[in-house]
């Protein structure tokens, strides 16, 4: 029996039904005085499904990044303020000094970003500090987003397994604390996490001026940034089937040496020239904390090995996959371990949460997922497993203290405020606070923004401060921190102080006559003990005014 002809109402429905089942054809339709041809393409569903699921992928790596953020926002670093005051000063049209009526210093690493928040610094230290910390949530959020699409751009002939590396963003302290602690540390690792994902969504030159933006910022993240730059020419050149972040149309192709050329010059120029700046203006290349806290090589192995275990590189031993990997996750591969080489040479840092190897976590978390992508899957499983295990036990040992550090430290500026009034001139090893609590003169016993105590012997911890120098500076006030569970004593200088160069001014002959304890603030963990110069007397060592 022949099938019945369909009307032509059917015929058109059905054209549009496999329009949206992406099929391509040529239908004609008679109407009896005519014959329509109609081309249904399949791009452009593609292109609208794939925009879809680019946005949801870039939102998911988005959120993984924000969530910890805010969950440990409350966390800072006393360093976070010195920039701070810098900012203040600058805003206040005071010139970029830590102390207002003091010489211009070298007093900031990141060379730069104190004028970046000067714009929000009218109302003091606090004011700025808060604008970086949104600042630097809000930049990791984006380029978060940047990463996870990039990681949804791997392939191989495990592809699903790839996203199972995104897992390393959200269990991972260090990016979310230090996303949120006013340091420079967020916009940093965001610009590292640009580095990585632009070359995968087809603009390797883009990411190779991220790259040395973010060498311009950390003086250590050079090699990191000029490796990176090298292996992205190797990077896919296509973005994907049209979704969001697909690359331009490209231009005449360049010669391979010409883009490797321009993408190193990219990479590493820009900290050349905040070198060249900081030779003309201060008299070195190297910013002044290289000079105040000298690397100890023995110290910067255990950092870097202990970073290493803690904060997701174990994701990416495997050996076996990595023979499978194309030029550009090898290359992911090798940036990672230079920047722990850099890490270890540098001497590590003081400060918690693995700050310096934060910026090259992103390429952490694609290269893993191109290990992932060319794995099996049980050892995939595993190897995640492992560097989850190490990011919770951070997360649940430090993350909490972390997040009550901005609150602590709030709490002593308001507690010691009182007992510094009047004072003219301060001396403290951290002088990142003291410097929201008074508007005195601070002399820096780290010597991070000072190039006379830079440049005495011992770390930034066990500086040995003669006498003198607190004489010659007319100092009137010192703040020392005692040590953990410790008491302030009876005298004052047989108490134990937490660093070096505060049991030293202790211990000073006279120290006891020429100071007097004012107030001690009632902060666990940060037991500051003001001492104000006592009136009249002679002391050895430390002369009272």
């Amino acid at each position: 029996m022949k099938k019945a002809a369909q009307p032509e109402h059917q015929r058109l429905r059905r054209c549009v039904l496999d329009e949206a089942r992406g099929a391509e054809l040529v239908s004609p339709v008679q109407d009896g005085r005519a014959v329509l041809l109609i081309r249904v393409r399949r791009g452009r569903t593609d292109r609208t499904t794939g925009r879809r699921r680019s946005l949801l992928v870039a939102l998911a790596g988005a959120l993984a990044a924000l969530l910890p953020a805010l969950a440990l926002s409350g966390f800072t670093v006393d360093d976070a303020l010195i920039t701070a005051r810098y900012a203040h000063h600058l805003a206040r049209g005071l010139g970029y000094r830590f102390n207002a009526a003091g010489p211009v210093t070298d007093g900031v690493t990141p060379l730069g970003w104190a004028f970046a928040l000067a714009p929000f610094a009218a109302g003091g230290p606090l004011a700025a500090l808060a604008a970086a910390k949104a600042i630097g949530v809000a930049a990791w959020t984006l380029a978060a987003g940047a990463l996870a699409l990039a990681v949804d751009r791997v392939s191989g002939r495990r592809r699903p397994a790839r996203f199972a590396a995104l897992a390393l963003v959200p269990a991972s302290a260090p990016l979310g604390a230090w996303a949120a602690a006013g340091m420079e540390t967020g916009v940093v690792a965001a610009l590292g996490a640009l580095a990585v994902a632009l070359p995968a969504l087809g603009w390797a030159l883009a990411g190779a001026a991220c790259a040395g933006a973010a060498a311009a910022l950390r003086p250590e993240l050079l090699p990191f940034a000029l490796v990176v730059a090298l292996a992205a020419q190797a990077a896919p050149r296509a973005a994907g089937a049209g979704g969001a972040g697909a690359a331009p149309p490209a231009p005449a192709e360049r010669p391979a040496w010409a883009r490797a050329l321009a993408a190193l010059a990219l990479a590493g120029l820009p900290f050349v020239a905040v070198a060249a700046a900081r030779l003309a203006i201060f008299g070195r290349a190297a910013p002044l904390a290289a000079l105040a806290k000298a690397p100890d090589a023995a110290l910067g192995a255990r950092y870097a090995l202990a970073c290493f275990l803690l904060t997701g590189p174990v994701a990416l031993i495997a050996p076996v996959a990595w023979r499978a990997l194309p030029a550009w996750p090898r290359g992911l591969l090798a940036a990672v371990a230079v920047h722990f080489l850099a890490v270890a040479a540098a001497g590590g840092d003081w400060m918690p949460l693995s700050r310096l190897v934060v910026p090259a976590l992103p390429a952490v978390v694609l290269a893993a997922a191109h290990v992932a992508s060319a794995a099996g899957a049980r050892a995939t499983a595993l190897r995640i497993a492992l560097a989850l295990a190490g990011q919770l036990f951070v997360t649940i040992r430090v993350g909490p203290t972390a997040a009550r550090v901005g609150g602590d430290r709030l709490r002593v500026v308001e507690e010691l405020r009182g007992a510094l009034a009047g004072a003219e001139v301060v001396a403290a090893l951290d002088v990142g606070w003291l410097g929201a609590a008074t508007g005195a003169t601070l002399v820096d016993l780290a010597g991070v923004t000072d190039p006379a105590i830079a440049a005495l012997p011992g770390g930034h911890t066990t500086k040995r401060i003669p006498g003198a120098l607190l004489d010659a500076r007319g100092v009137d006030a010192l703040v020392l921190l005692l040590a953990e569970g410790q008491a302030l004593a009876s005298p004052w200088t047989a108490s134990r102080f937490a660093r070096g160069v505060e049991q030293h001014l202790a211990r000073l002959p006279g120290a006891g006559e020429a100071f007097a304890p004012a107030a001690v603030s009632g902060v666990p963990h940060l037991r500051y003990v003001v001492l104000r110069r006592r009136a009249g007397g002679e002391a050895a060592g430390v002369a009272p005014r």
